[in-house]
């Protein structure tokens, strides 16, 4: 054995051992599929499992702690809101934010984005304003400046992507200028995988008066962000895809902006008092919080990034990279197929992920036949139809890896698709 074997070897050893240890955590992982062969799970881009330990919050919560926060002064509210208002401070320190106060807890970060583009933008933008996005942006953060362009106006450009699929910095450039109020993009594509360069985009933005915001749903669980030292504006998450639960998520802002925007919703909770034909508003950051919270929700996510740093983010982010790595070394060797977004020989700090087509097969008959042999990869648009359409596709497939993978299940997935995509070549 070579040297190169070697280490190659050592580092496998090591990495599945990891997800060994962590893989216990994840009853859901455990199971078998229908051909009675374990069952693999390559959509954490698409929804992150969920520990036994973010499980037992849930259960916790509602079967010893029930009751509605900040509003009541007997014993199980006082429970509920220490917990709920613990869940704002492991939130902040997650994101190193300077304080809870600048954490706002939201549905998921589509809410977060609207949350923004309905308060900030609604009070900042006019006619003739403009808001940088990019081609490969998902959905939610697409629709909201849409609706805010209906609303105010405002003019949305799009920054490109390079021929290796990452954000075209010269594009960049040359689209911001004096009229731009806001850049709003995402930290790591899900679906070109790319991480960008949010340390050469802030202070480029912030030249030029505009604020920053970044989408950070596919980065926040597979590394270490820290809002204050990228000098940020905005930021937004979501706790599904951080092994906690759906319907849960948050909006960090500087304090400062926090304090100027209007409120979204009204409704209790976002109060301080309240008159027939007017009322005044609560203190950061309930006033963005209106009517009975997710309680249970924010409990979980709560546990789910404790969970998190226990594991250790660098840790995750090394481990992960050994496996993209392998991902990308089986699928390149496919004939026929193509991955989208650069490589990790030409981005090291690219997402755990890889998404593909193969030339003659649609994405959803590969993702059908993958899982009828108990592997669950993602196919479709992946919520980036623009992103799709710049290349020409209607659809492709994607597998998405976590801490918890192997490069057994790679080497698995690797055969099959392999098998699958011949099959389905023969009998086109």
């Amino acid at each position: 054995m070579t040297a190169t074997e070697t280490t190659s070897a050592r580092l496998r050893d090591d990495i599945d051992t990891i997800a060994s240890r962590y893989r216990a955590d994840f009853p859901i992982l455990a199971q078998l599929a229908p051909s009675g062969e374990p069952l693999i799970y390559l959509d954490h881009a698409a929804t992150s499992q969920k520990p036994r330990q973010v499980l037992d919050a849930l259960q916790g919560y509602y079967a010893s702690d029930n009751a509605n926060v900040h509003r009541g002064a007997h014993q199980l509210s006082a429970r509920a809101t220490d917990a709920f208002e613990g869940a704002r401070t492991i939130t902040a320190e997650f994101v190193s934010a300077a304080s809870p106060r600048e954490i706002v807890f939201t549905r998921n970060a589509s809410e977060a984005i609207n949350l923004v583009a309905r308060t900030w933008g609604d009070a900042n933008l006019q006619a003739g304003d403009e808001v940088l996005l990019t081609v490969m942006e998902h959905h939610s953060n697409l629709v909201p400046w849409q609706l805010l362009s209906q609303r105010t106006g405002c003019v949305l450009r799009h920054v490109g992507v390079t021929d290796s699929g990452e954000l075209d910095l010269d594009d960049f450039r040359a689209k911001l200028n004096a009229r731009t109020r806001l850049v709003s993009l995402v930290h790591i594509s899900n679906t070109l995988g790319c991480c960008n360069p949010l340390e050469e985009v802030i202070p480029a933005a912030h030249a030029v008066g505009a604020l920053v915001l970044a989408d950070a749903c596919q980065s926040l669980a597979h590394k270490p962000i820290d809002v204050v030292a990228l000098d940020l504006d905005f930021l937004v998450g979501s706790s599904h895809k951080l092994c906690g639960p759906t319907g849960m998520g948050f909006l960090w802002a500087r304090e400062t902006l926090l304090e100027a925007m209007p409120p979204f919703l009204g409704g209790g909770e976002m109060i301080q008092d309240v008159f027939l034909d007017h009322s005044t508003w609560a203190v950061l950051p309930h006033k963005f919080e209106a009517g009975t919270p997710a309680i249970g929700e924010a409990v979980g996510m709560g546990a789910a990034l404790r969970y998190l740093q226990a594991v250790g983010l660098p840790d995750i982010q090394a481990w992960e990279a050994q496996l993209t790595g392998h991902l990308f070394d089986r699928l390149q060797a496919i004939e026929g197929l193509r991955v989208l977004g650069p490589t990790p020989e030409q981005q090291p700090e690219r997402g755990a992920l890889a998404t593909f087509v193969v030339d003659g097969i649609h994405a959803n008959d590969i993702a059908a036949l993958m899982d009828a042999s108990g592997i669950c990869i993602r196919s479709g648009h992946h919520c980036c139809q623009p992103l799709h359409r710049h290349y020409g596709f209607t659809a492709s497939a994607r597998a998405s890896l976590s801490f918890t993978s192997t490069f057994d299940e790679i080497d698995r997935f690797s055969d099959e698709l392999a098998s699958t995509v011949s099959f389905l070549r023969d009998h086109s």
